[in-house]
């Protein structure tokens, strides 16, 4: 059951990140009709994922990939520059989603020992 909300958070992440490339070269009305059914359903599976996972995890993995993913295409895709201070701060971003998840472990194990 877990592996299946974990597939979700996955998804929602995909999806979070193409509506905001959308965001960013988005030029006609369909493009952006386009964007509106790709956040309905990237919303559709992070309240799924929200059903079986705690709901601030979810939403710190969720915010986190947005994050990264977004400075990434930034850089990758749109001529964006990355220094010593991204990437320390995307660093740390990461490590405190990785932190969050393996807190509610410990506290799962609290209620389930």
């Amino acid at each position: 059951m877990m592996n299946k909300a974990w597939f979700y958070v996955m998804l929602t992440c995909t999806f979070e990140l193409l509506w905001v490339y959308g965001f960013s070269t988005a030029d006609r009305w369909w493009h952006w009709a386009l964007i509106l059914g790709i956040i309905v359903v990237d919303f559709h599976f992070l309240a799924k994922a929200c059903e079986q996972l705690p709901t601030g995890t979810v939403y710190a993995v969720f915010a986190a990939a947005g994050a990264v993913g977004t400075v990434v295409m930034d850089v990758y895709l749109f001529g964006g520059t990355m220094n010593g201070d991204k990437l320390f701060f995307i660093l740390l971003l990461v490590a405190g989603v990785i932190s969050l998840k393996m807190a509610d472990g410990n506290e799962e194990r609290k209620v389930n020992g």
